[in-house]
Formats: C-alpha cells, sequence, structure tokens
C-alpha cells in the first residue's frame, strides 16, 4: 500500500505538521506514550540538542515500523564514489573543464551512477564538500539510501526525477534543485529514460539563505519558493535492500520492509527543492561589475569567519545594463574555489564547448575569467540594454581547495586543451 499525492508545503526553515492520515498526528504532545493508529513516534535531529531556535533542525516522524527495524549491514563496492578526505592525488592550480558524463548502456539506478570529481575537508571532522556527477537509466524501487556523512544538494540537469523520501515526494526538472538532509531515508525514480546532474556533498552545517544586508527584506531566492513534501507513505512488505554512506564507506542491509513509512511528521528539518528560475537577480543598473555574491543562493557557514563551507550560486536569465563595464565576468582570482557547471543554454563568460552537462574547476587563486572569443566579443559588444535568456549555470563555491579524484583527473571526458581557451589573448599593452 502507498498513499499517494504531489503536494507541497511553502517556506524556508519553517516548523511543519504534515499528516498522510487524518488524525495520524498526535494532538496532546510531541511524544505521548501511544500514538494514534499505532505508529511509532522516532526523532530526527540534524544540529546539535542546544542549538539555539534560529539554526536547530530537528523533525518528529510517525511511522509504521521504527527504523532501527533491519538486519545488520555489511560494506560493499563503492564504485567510482569517494570521500573525504581526498587523498588520490596533490590538488592541482591548473584550470579543468570535462565533458558531460555519457548515458550508460546497462542499467544504472541513481545511487549506482554516481562518479566522484572530488572535493576537501572529511566527513568525520563535519567540514567540506564532496562534488559528484550522476548518470542513471533505472528507477530505484527496492533500494533505499541515506547519507550520513553529509547533506545532498543535487542539481538535476537531464532527466526529471522523482525523489520518494521519508517525508514525502518531491518531482524535480532540471532548472530546479533538491536537498536531501543528512540521514533521511530515500529513493530515486526516473520519470523519463535517463537522467544527468551534478551533487554536492556538505559535510558543514546544513545550507541556508544568505543574509541580505544592504540589499534589504526582498532579493535573491525568497523563502516562500521552496517546498517541502507533505507526509506520503509506503506499507511495503518484501525483500529490500537499505543502502548508508557512513565514514565515507557505502554499507548494505537486508530489510523486510519499505523504510519510507512515515505516516506524518511534523518539524523543520525536511526535504526540499526549489526552482532556480524564480531567483531574483541583483545587478548593477549603472557600470561596473559586482560580485558574484550577488547570485548566491544557498549557503553553509564555515567555522572560519568571513568564509563559507560552500556556496551556491546561479545565473539565471536576466537583464543586463551596465554601462562603460566590460559585461561578461571580469578575469579574477579568488579564495575560493569554483566548480562550475551548465544546465541548459550558454554561460557569457565561455565562447564554445562547454556545452549542457559540462563541467569546470577553477580552484583557490588559480586564474580564470572569459575565454579569448568570449572577452573579445564582451569587449566590442554594443552597450545597449541585453536580456540573457535561455541560459541557467551554477557554481558550486567551497572555502578549501579541491582535491580530485584519480578519475577526473584521467577520464577521456577531460578537456586537456582546455588551457589553450585563453591563449588567444592579445596583448593590448600601449604605453604614451
Amino acid at each position: 500500500m502507498t498513499s499517494s499525492g504531489l503536494l507541497y508545503q511553502s517556506g524556508f526553515g519553517n516548523e511543519f505538521a504534515t499528516e498522510a492520515l487524518a488524525g495520524a498526528l498526535p494532538r496532546e504532545q510531541n511524544s505521548p506514550q501511544t500514538n494514534p493508529f499505532g505508529l511509532y513516534g522516532e526523532q530526527l535531529t540534524g544540529t546539535s540538542f542546544t542549538a539555539s531556535r534560529t539554526v536547530s533542525r530537528w523533525s518528529w516522524l510517525y511511522r509504521i515500523r521504527p527504523a532501527v527495524l533491519h538486519q545488520p549491514f555489511h560494506e560493499t563496492g563503492v564504485g567510482l564514489l569517494r570521500s573525504g578526505p581526498f587523498n588520490d592525488a596533490v590538488p592541482t592550480p591548473n584550470q579543468m573543464r570535462w565533458a558531460p558524463m555519457p548515458v550508460p548502456t546497462k542499467p544504472t539506478d541513481f545511487l549506482d551512477g554516481i562518479v566522484t570529481i572530488g572535493g576537501n575537508g572529511d566527513p568525520a571532522m563535519q567540514t567540506g564538500v564532496a562534488i559528484h556527477l550522476y548518470v542513471a537509466n533505472t528507477s530505484m524501487i527496492d533500494r533505499f539510501f541515506y547519507d550520513a556523512d553529509g547533506e545532498l544538494l543535487i542539481v538535476p540537469q537531464l532527466g526529471k526525477l522523482r525523489f520518494h523520501t521519508e517525508m514525502g515526494i518531491l518531482e524535480v526538472t532540471p532548472g530546479e534543485i533538491c536537498v536531501i538532509p543528512r540521514g533521511v531515508r530515500f529513493r530515486v525514480e526516473l520519470i523519463e529514460d535517463t537522467a544527468r546532474g551534478y551533487i554536492c556533498e556538505n559535510y558543514g552545517q546544513y545550507l541556508r539563505l544568505p543574509e541580505l544586508g544592504p540589499i534589504g527584506t526582498a532579493g535573491l531566492a525568497a523563502a516562500r519558493d521552496f517546498l517541502a513534501p507533505v507526509a506520503c507513505y509506503e506499507d511495503r512488505e518484501g525483500t529490500f535492500r537499505l543502502v548508508a554512506k557512513f565514514g565515507g564507506v557505502l554499507w548494505e542491509a537486508e530489510i523486510d520492509h519499505s523504510p519510507l513509512d512515515v505516516v506524518a511528521w511534523r518539524g523543520n528539518l525536511t526535504p526540499y527543492k526549489y526552482d532556480l528560475a524564480k531567483f531574483n537577480c541583483m545587478n548593477t543598473v549603472s557600470w561596473d561589475h559586482p560580485d558574484p555574491s550577488i547570485y548566491c543562493v544557498l549557503v553553509s557557514p564555515s567555522t572560519i569567519p568571513n568564509t563559507n563551507n560552500l556556496e551556491l550560486t546561479c545565473f539565471p536569465p536576466r537583464w543586463s545594463v551596465a554601462d562603460h563595464t566590460f559585461r561578461p565576468p571580469p578575469f579574477h582570482r579568488n579564495i575560493a574555489s569554483e566548480f562550475m557547471g551548465l544546465i541548459y543554454g550558454q554561460y557569457i563568460g565561455k565562447a564554445e564547448g562547454f556545452v549542457p552537462g559540462s563541467a569546470s574547476l577553477h580552484n583557490c587563486m588559480s586564474g580564470h575569467g572569459p575565454d579569448a572569443a568570449a572577452f573579445e566579443r564582451g569587449a566590442q559588444a554594443d552597450l545597449k540594454p541585453e536580456y540573457l535568456g535561455n541560459t541557467m549555470a551554477f557554481l558550486f563555491e567551497t572555502q578549501l581547495q579541491i582535491r580530485l579524484t584519480q578519475f577526473a583527473l584521467q577520464t577521456e571526458l577531460v578537456d586537456r586543451d582546455y588551457y589553450t581557451h585563453w591563449q588567444g589573448i592579445k596583448k593590448q599593452f600601449r604605453p604614451g
């Protein structure tokens, strides 16, 4: 038996209360001696018990069976999935770029299709990130997954996905993002034949909306546009597998029922999705080139002041009107390491070769910026108002250097001639 529905609740960080059966939520207290319908109460806590109210994340789940009910875990193969600490190779200052991952020919579900590009930090120390790509052509039906190492930020690029989670169902299409909190169990169903995209596994503090500062009360991503699922449960028995990522290793356990059996829940620790097209861009209406922080969607703070463990930045359709200004991104070097992906369209700072599904990495303090063709185009552009439509790119930015995996360094997807895209930049110095 499976309850149905693709209903959502609006808001970021809200304390929700939702039930798939009327009366399933206890009305008198959070954790009564007996619950309606014989459900088990179980608390899921994502932050320290003593965390301040503004950052505390928790939910009470009322489920058919408690999460403890499964056979012992045993280690299983990890394929091309890797985890911090990343020691495959020394971090490279070279600019890196990869072609899109090809769609697999053999049956591959979302979990089997994850390939790690690189990362930093250590999940045991709850700091840093891992950056993955995924490709899939098969749904997860009787296999379920949860990540005890980090929060999963998923950016589909090809193919719509349906995430069946403990808290309900999220249907996510390219152009939207999905976040699955640490420890939440889920399975992924393909709505189309194939799927491809990007994942950032956040070992640090959970993602949240950035402060707006001088922007004021409105702009960037609005809390109301983030959608959380309503309760929706599976009451299925059979032979299933539960896979956990714990300590950088995949573990698998037999389980005789679907673990997505939460009939009701209340709290603010929940999966959610967001449509990047709803991002309210801020930009100059006079001159100069603002810093990319004006495109920040979500942020995971660092313990080091004035740095972030992770930032998600997006570049959606927008107007460009700056006068007396080079409009494409300038040449720059950052304290942050930048991993970029393209969901659809063309990115203004790259003239050719960077197609949807591609990825690039510009590590900490490595010089980068528009390639030669994009520079010439920007330098000679007629500075009339221009609408940059049909484009959606994003950045995973992190305070630490990103160390690449052997796969990322050796795969045929690497553009070995990426550096040549800047070699056509001409000397323009004219003293006097």
